[in-house]
């Protein structure tokens, strides 16, 4: 009995002291963790090393700070290391990457590949293995890429693909270019409600005011590289190459509604809409997925075929079914986009001024009037003067774009430069006996007040 005693004391002292190690090992990781956030905050990265690598090393799940700091850590140390230390420190910068995927392989690994291939790509990797990480990023999550590795790797996908295999070219392209709208409509959102708080007369926070400021800075960035991305599948993605391409493809598709709805949108903007297989593909479409966007297409050949009340119809339904005003006004720019391809100024304007009313940072619509505008400077000014106030009108429209959706920068800037080459000269204010910042007004279909320059 009492050996049965002295074997239970000596279990419990034995569970007891595996408990206080265990207790105090989890302390010593919280403790050096703490020493290390609190260097890497104030930037002191020399300082933070040692108890950093000592909390990855024995507490590699505390925190996914450990990764997310670790890096910007192992990158300073590799960006100063000199000869041999240098590959130490890549083999760090590896190492801390290859341990967030194993502890945290559902946190963020888009951006993690993303991140890791830039890193890799400054210094010095082959393509080949750059090209591996980002093809990783994209399988995971190319929402989370960043921009130069989309453009990046897309040229990839082109020059491993285009002749062998252009089918995945265009789903590559699509899925990227969904990613950028997807990072564009997030941050748009964001800066409308900013627009919106601003306008009333309330204030942003310093915070809230450096969010604002990289959103429009990632948007122009965006808006360049999905402009980037057309030019690079321009010169494979045209009629000649999607007719038998979807031709082919059509019977095993004709039930996949995002296959039909891309294959639908590409062979619309490449203007390859008189071919049969457009009409097939957009009744197949509004089949497989009777949604708002393919009664838009929809609605595109009733106008072909001349049955404009019913296509107008289509396009009321469109507007009508959704009820994200991001993607109403969305609508509403394709049906005034459509209006505006067919003739009707009017009615194209009216349209695009009810997509702002669902998105006021909607700055290609504000391009759309513009364009419109400019097109009837003859018929809507009877003489140089007037002619070219019309111009003043659509230049406004044009800033207006620009000061709107940070997006579309670059290509609102080609329109301000080739509007304000036609507004009235210094001379010609002269001449005619005007004074420059007095009103004018613009008639016709147009109806706007502006400044005389």
């Amino acid at each position: 009995m009492k050996q049965i005693s002295q074997i239970a004391l000596i279990l419990v002292l034995l569970f007891t002291s595996t408990n206080v190690f265990s207790q105090e090992f989890s302390e010593e990781c919280t403790v050096k963790y703490n020493l290390f956030r609190g260097d890497f905050k104030t930037n002191n990265y020399d300082m933070a090393y040692d108890n950093w690598l000592w909390t990855m090393e024995n507490c590699p799940t505390l925190s996914i700070n450990i990764y997310k700091n670790g890096m910007d850590i192992a990158e300073y140390r590799f960006k100063k290391a000199t000869g041999a230390e240098k590959d130490k420190a890549l083999a760090l910068v590896k190492r801390v990457v290859e341990q967030r995927i194993k502890y945290y392989p559902d946190d963020d690994l888009g951006k993690v590949y993303s991140d890791y291939a830039e890193f890799m790509d400054a210094a010095g990797a082959t393509d080949n293995e750059v090209f591996g990480l980002l093809d990783k990023a994209f399988k995971v999550d190319p929402t989370r890429m960043g921009i130069k590795s989309m453009y990046r790797y897309f040229q990839g996908v082109i020059d491993r693909n285009k002749d062998t295999n252009p089918q995945l070219v265009f789903d590559t392209y699509d899925e990227l270019v969904e990613a950028v709208a997807t990072k564009m409509d997030n941050y748009s959102r964001e800066l409308e409600d900013y627009e919106k708080r601003l306008a009333e007369g309330q204030t942003l926070s310093p915070t809230e005011e450096r969010k604002k400021n990289a959103y429009e800075i990632n948007l122009e960035a965006l808006g360049q590289i999905e402009g980037g991305l057309d030019d690079i599948i321009i010169s494979i993605s045209t009629c000649d190459r999607l007719v038998p391409l979807y031709t082919k493809q059509f019977e095993e598709n004709k039930g996949n509604g995002v296959w039909l709805k891309r294959a639908v949108s590409r062979m619309y903007a490449k203007e390859c809409t008189s071919d049969p297989l457009y009409f097939k593909l957009v009744e197949a479409y509004t089949k497989a997925d009777p949604s708002p966007a393919a009664s838009i297409f929809y609605a595109n050949i009733l106008f072909e075929n001349g049955e404009s009340t019913k296509a107008l119809n289509y396009y009321k339904q469109a507007v009508d079914q959704e009820t994200d005003n991001f993607k109403k006004a969305d609508y509403l720019l394709r049906i005034a986009s459509e209006m505006a391809r067919r003739g009707n100024s009017s009615e194209a304007k009216n349209y695009a001024l009810r997509a702002l009313n669902h998105r006021s940072n909607l700055g290609r619509a504000y391009l759309l009037i513009g364009t419109l505008y400019a097109g009837s400077a003859n018929s809507c000014g009877n003489d140089e003067f007037s002619k070219r106030m019309v111009y003043v009108a659509a230049l406004e429209k044009a800033y207006k774009a620009k000061a709107v959706d940070p997006s579309i920068s670059s290509l609102a800037d080609r329109y301000i430069s080739s509007y304000s080459a036609n507004i009235p000269t210094k001379k010609l204010v002269f001449v005619e006996g005007k004074e420059s910042g007095a009103s004018f007004r613009i008639g016709c279909w147009i109806n706007e007040t502006v400044r005389i320059p």
